[in-house]
């Protein structure tokens, strides 16, 4: 098969529905040639069932990413289907409730610690995990919001991608010598099951759609997965601690 990820094996984390990111991601890496695996939390059966919409049905293994003896045991588990991996997919957030939607003062701090330990340290954890798996260097690629300013009702969720974007620079600088780049995608808003849990995010949609230079489509992830797949991939040899914004060029022009 050809196409740019021909050969590689990917893991691929974060597919709840056939909306996700990370399914279209799957998507778009098999029909440039490679393997998949996923990982699924909760509820592993319907992640099965979504994994049977992707052009070839992908394994999916269970992972918490807060789950320590998971994290530890995830080699082994991504051995009894691929002997390696070039390339990690990270597209796990979460927050409580409390630390978005106008919360960000009165949020208590076992929340926050929540959504700090799922959205920002999991990409270190995750990454660790993964190591010993790829033996020959590789690419990890994670979700951003633009973290640059302050968006209405992001709250906690924002502090905890700014501390993503800064991971991500610390984690290309360790992994670098292994030849492991790591880097973000900074996507508009998408209509995914994560964007409708955060009360009043559509504040965000009206702006993307009339100020974007390009202009925004809400219900279309592909370019999203088109950019996740191509730092997948061998074409940004030597790109590392970057974020590339796939946004429609607001990011240019402002609010």
């Amino acid at each position: 098969m050809t196409g740019i990820l021909a050969g590689k094996r990917l893991l691929i984390t974060g597919v709840i529905t056939d909306a996700s990111i990370g399914f279209h991601v799957a998507k778009v890496a098999q029909e440039q040639g490679a393997t998949v695996v996923l990982t699924g939390f909760g509820r592993l059966s319907l992640v099965e069932r979504i994994a049977k919409r992707l052009p070839e049905e992908a394994p999916v293994i269970e992972l918490d990413v807060t789950n320590q003896e998971q994290l530890d045991s995830l080699a082994d588990r991504v051995r009894e289907h691929v002997d390696g991996i070039d390339g990690v997919m990270h597209s796990i957030g979460f927050a409580p409730q409390s630390t978005l939607g106008g919360g960000f003062l009165t949020a208590p701090w076992e929340d926050v610690a929540t959504a700090l330990h799922v959205s920002t340290y999991s990409y270190k954890s995750l990454a660790i995990a993964a190591l010993p798996l790829m033996k020959s260097g590789g690419s990890i690629v994670g979700l951003t919001f633009d973290a640059a300013q302050a968006w209405p009702v992001y709250d906690w969720m924002g502090v905890a991608k700014a501390g993503l974007e800064s991971a991500n620079r610390y984690l290309a600088r360790d992994l670098g010598k292994q030849g492991i780049r790591s880097n973000l995608v900074a996507a508009g808003p998408l209509r995914t099951m994560a964007a409708k849990s955060i009360p009043g995010f559509d504040q965000f949609e009206d702006t993307w759609v009339s100020r974007s230079p390009l202009g925004w489509d809400l219900l279309d992830p592909t370019p999203t997965a088109k950019a996740c797949a191509l730092l997948l991939s061998d074409w940004f040899p030597a790109t590392t601690g970057e974020i590339v914004h796939v946004d429609g060029g607001l990011h240019a022009v402002g609010a």
